[in-house]
């Protein structure tokens, strides 16, 4: 079995994978980071977003061999001293999820979308979530999340 290193969340890992082993289950199993969910195995959903080297990708269909060498950001890694992400902020507070399973997802996907563009409109928010599908909220709550996420995280970039 090959050997990979990675930084997760800021901090190194090292593990033997099987060549067929999936960045999702590398994260889950390997490394016990469950917020990474997995609700398709086929890059339908969107649950299993991560960031790879600044990139969102679908963790459930790349190999973990793949991000050999790879700086991985998970949910799990957003908070920092204890304090929620503004955009993990924003969806607390304006009820942007209700069972959850997408929401790590949903937020990793935001987070990125907010970085690429920081004053995103309704419509800009609908077409960057495309590809992470929530069956609870019918997406409204979840827009308007997406929205006070980016502009707290503008406003935190600003100090």
């Amino acid at each position: 079995m090959p050997a990979i290193s990675v930084t997760v969340n800021g901090k190194p890992a090292t593990a033997e994978v099987e060549t067929r082993t999936l960045l999702s289950t590398f994260l889950r199993e390997g490394l016990g980071l469950t917020g990474t969910h997995v609700g398709c195995d086929t890059s339908q959903c969107g649950a299993c977003v991560v960031h790879v080297d600044g990139a969102t990708v679908k963790s459930c269909t790349m190999l973990a061999v793949q991000a050999d060498g790879a700086d991985i950001l998970t949910i799990e890694g957003l908070a920092r001293d204890g304090a929620l992400h503004p955009m993990q902020a924003a969806f607390r507070e304006h009820h942007g999820l209700q069972c959850g399973f997408c929401t790590p997802g949903m937020v990793m996907a935001a987070v990125a979308l907010a970085r690429d563009n920081p004053d995103p409109d309704p419509d800009d928010v609908r077409t960057g979530l495309e590809g992470n599908l929530c069956r609870c909220t019918g997406y409204v709550n979840i827009v308007d999340a997406v929205m006070a996420g980016a502009a707290a995280m503008r406003e935190a970039s600003d100090v």
